[in-house]
């Protein structure tokens, strides 16, 4: 099993869904792939993949050195911006513990410059970025940006891809609502094979 999970993990990934470019979050949702098979593509199933998806981002130094437990944290925030985008695209009510997660991500780091005193040069004022927090930082962006995608122009083009199993979202562009030309054929496939079926 352990080796099937390692070649899946090696398959050439998907080109991004519309809006990932633009949306850190929708990258981050769909950091979790559900292939045909019941298989799954993890870009943050270890440690080290977590650190060079956030690398890949600008959201953390390559020699990051990320524990498990900061992948972990990751993962969490990736769940719940992923059941926040599941309520928005289904109209239905966001879970009290998704919306809790979010803020607790984004307030969980100081925006506002505080106040420093250098003994040499007296004070001044900057915003903490030790490396311990790098973490809490990397998800106060990627959480931000969820709320903002949420609350803004884009919010009305959130959809799911709608090919079976595929659990990508993406920005809808007219009246494309896949997330690659891979699960756009699947689905033409999947009709046409219905239509050959109910037709005998």
């Amino acid at each position: 099993m352990r080796a099937m999970k390692e070649s899946v993990i090696e398959q050439p990934g998907l080109p991004p869904a519309q809006g990932e470019d633009a949306h850190l979050s929708i990258a981050l949702a769909n950091s979790a792939i559900a292939l045909p098979g019941g298989l799954t593509v993890d870009h943050l199933g270890t440690p080290s993949q977590a650190n060079q998806w956030l690398t890949e981002r600008g959201l953390a130094p390559v020699d990051a050195g990320m524990r498990e437990m900061c992948a972990t944290q990751l993962r969490s925030l990736r769940e719940q911006i992923r059941s926040l985008f599941a309520s928005h695209v289904s109209g239905m009510p966001a879970h009290p513990a998704a919306i809790t997660a979010v803020n607790d991500a984004m307030t969980r780091v100081p925006t506002a410059p505080l106040l420093q005193w250098d003994d040499t040069t007296g004070p001044y004022r900057t915003i903490p970025h030790p490396t311990t927090a790098m973490v809490d930082h990397a998800l106060a962006t990627l959480a931000a940006g969820a709320a903002d995608l949420l609350t803004g122009p884009d919010a009305a083009r959130l959809t799911a891809c709608g090919s079976t199993p595929c659990n990508r979202y993406l920005l809808r562009h007219g009246r494309r609502h896949w997330c690659s030309t891979r699960c756009g054929d699947r689905a033409r496939a999947a009709r046409a094979y219905a239509r050959r079926s109910n037709a005998h």
